[in-house]
């Protein structure tokens, strides 16, 4: 059997704040839309928003979920991020443990 390519895979970032990032990494993987996330918290965010420099503890989402997967991990973190802009960005996987990457497989389905 042929070996599926790496670039399939994802691995997003989102930040959110801490007391809400353990209920929206468990309904990412409820859902099946990441196959684990996992919650760093500690994250200290710097940035302007609406001309003003703002600075938030936060805590960092990192989402193993896959290229097909991604439009329904957008719009379900749509639905349970309170932030009106969210950061939601991913970089493709480039190399990886083939039994990790076959267990998200697993988790995601085919």
């Amino acid at each position: 059997m042929p070996h599926k390519p790496f670039d399939r895979y994802l691995i997003a970032y989102c930040t959110c704040p801490a007391d809400v990032a353990p209920e929206i990494a468990r309904v990412l993987v409820r859902k099946r839309v990441a196959a684990c996330v996992n919650v760093i918290p500690g994250l200290l965010s710097v940035y302007e928003w609406k001309g003003a420099i703002e600075e938030d503890a936060e805590s960092l989402l990192v989402i193993k979920t896959r290229e097909d997967r991604f439009r329904a991990l957008e719009a379900t973190i749509r639905e349970v991020h309170p932030y009106e802009t969210f950061e939601l960005v991913a970089a493709d996987v480039k190399m990886g443990s083939r039994a990790y990457l076959d267990w998200i497989d697993s988790v995601l389905g085919e």
